[in-house]
């Protein structure tokens, strides 16, 4: 599999150790990595990859990708190459609509609190997906995004709010994870991932790792 992995942006989602984290996973998965921190290595032709993983971090909601950007990441979508993302990359490019029309939804705010460690439950809704087979109900003590998703998204696993500080979200639901197709694309996505820690987790860890692999272009 050929990857290309963007990261870096805004450090408050310590996006160089992310990305550490990241390349463990391509490593045991013996993946080819292209790694890069430049935004502009989009202006280019993207078909020949397997595999595009988001790891920017936006900070700004003016933040944005350039029409060269988008077009060159959704005709390599559309074309059969995957996107896969977590955490941050919800919030990245916020002026992008194509963008996040892609990713299949958008952060719009965590209720605890910024960095705050709030205790919340990952509950998986469907357990016969390959991205979730073998991942168990799970606790996060982190940020608990609150989306705005596409509802044409297959969500795999979801949260619920206790109410904290909004007493009129309590028992309101919030996907954490899910997939859809985008041409002959597939998309992966998980919210977790604040900081390493979140990620270590042995469900995380295999929810992100069988995301990737599902979300990757299928071999010929």
């Amino acid at each position: 599999m050929r990857v290309l992995h963007l990261y870096g942006g805004w450090p408050g989602h310590y996006p160089y150790e992310v990305a550490a984290w990241t390349r463990g996973l391509f490593d045991e998965l013996g993946w080819e990595v292209e790694g890069s921190t430049d935004i502009f290595t989009l202006d280019r032709d993207l078909s020949a990859f397997d595999l595009i993983v988001i790891g920017w971090n936006n900070a700004v909601t003016t933040e944005t990708l350039t029409a060269s950007q988008e077009k060159h990441l959704l005709d390599a979508i559309e074309n059969g190459t995957g996107l896969a993302a977590w955490h941050g990359a919800a919030a990245a490019f916020r002026a992008s609509l194509r963008y996040h029309m892609v990713l299949g939804g958008s952060f719009i705010e965590h209720p605890a609190g910024e960095g705050y460690p709030h205790p919340y439950m990952v509950n998986v809704i469907d357990h016969d997906h390959p991205v979730t087979r073998g991942v168990e109900d799970f606790e996060v003590r982190s940020e608990q995004y609150y989306m705005q998703v596409d509802p044409n998204n297959h969500v795999l696993a979801e949260t619920t709010f206790d109410g904290k500080p909004f007493p009129w979200l309590a028992g309101n639901r919030s996907p954490v994870a899910w997939v859809r197709q985008w041409g002959r694309g597939r998309v992966f996505y998980h919210s977790i991932g604040h900081d390493v820690g979140n990620l270590s987790d042995i469900n995380v860890r295999r929810l992100t790792m069988q995301g990737l692999q599902w979300a990757a272009r299928p071999a010929a």
